[in-house]
């Protein structure tokens, strides 16, 4: 799968759990889920991510047969409707049946510090593996989010990322086929989040392309606190995260990125057409606003 493009690519959330912070319990069910992600996809999603297992703050894992059970058949049905498909997971064994069942991608949140052996299991497929910045578990993520060196949050999750990096490509992933994430809200305090935003640069100069997953999380509800500063509640944040897709996609924050996950898949394209309109200048052409791959 090509990892350049002349815009970001828009990948689209299928939770098939009870639990997700944005839309937890809403598709946890095959027939609901591949309804959901069949939306996503006429909707224009060039991408569906399709997990099983909450990563939201606090979260607990589901048993491994669990997940199996949650993601498989969703994955096979929309592979079989024609999407390109990722799996959402941190287990080698959830992957590689992912893998089987037509998925293209592993997007590994944890970036295969949670289970290693999902490094040799991506490298056997030949498949694209989404390393996420991360330093533990949901349950006790929050406890790690310090960043005291130099360079603060940015050069230390660019370091932690170079050291994933030199993991994956020792387990025989093609470096063609490494993609990166930032890990915003994970192990980060919002403030973080907004640094690693602004310098999305230094990660880019690691030489792999970047997916940023920034949708409807906390720090945008943080940011739109009301005046007894409780955070916007999560369905009502797409318009920042809409603001935020604009900006990545026009190129902001000094280096290109390869996708960006989120919720509202139209939206988001539209606002990746208006950015990439806005680069190519006014009267460049109306062209059709298709996103490539």
């Amino acid at each position: 799968m090509s990892t350049t493009s002349a815009a970001p690519l828009v990948m689209g959330v299928v939770n098939v759990t009870p639990d997700s912070f944005s839309d937890g319990g809403r598709y946890d069910d095959t027939d609901r889920a591949v309804a959901h992600g069949l939306r996503l996809l006429a909707d224009g999603a060039d991408i569906l991510d399709v997990g099983g297992e909450s990563t939201r703050p606090g979260a607990t894992r589901p048993l491994v047969g669990e997940e199996l059970d949650r993601v498989v058949p969703v994955i096979a049905g929309l592979v079989a409707a024609g999407a390109r498909v990722s799996v959402d997971t941190m287990r080698a064994e959830v992957a590689e049946a992912a893998l089987a069942a037509g998925a293209e991608i592993v997007n590994d949140v944890s970036g295969g510090l949670a289970d290693p052996e999902i490094l040799a299991v991506t490298a056997a497929a030949g498949a694209t593996y989404v390393a996420m910045h991360w330093r533990a578990h949901s349950d006790r993520m929050q406890d790690f989010a310090r960043y005291d060196g130099p360079g603060g949050v940015v050069e230390a999750v660019r370091a932690e990322l170079a050291d994933r990096v030199a993991a994956i490509r020792s387990a025989g992933v093609a470096a063609e086929r490494i993609v990166l994430d930032p890990g915003l809200g994970f192990a980060k305090q919002p403030e973080h989040n907004w640094e690693l935003l602004r310098r999305l640069d230094r990660l880019a100069d690691l030489g792999f392309p970047l997916l940023v997953g920034a949708s409807r999380k906390t720090f945008l509800g943080r940011l739109l606190a009301g005046p007894d500063g409780a955070p916007r509640p999560t369905g009502e944040r797409e318009a920042a995260g809409l603001a935020l897709t604009t900006l990545l996609a026009a190129g902001a924050a000094g280096a290109p990125v390869w996708c960006v996950r989120v919720h509202a898949v139209r939206d988001h394209l539209d606002a990746v057409r208006v950015a990439r309109h806005w680069r190519a200048g006014v009267g460049a052409g109306s062209g059709d606003g298709k996103v490539e791959p």
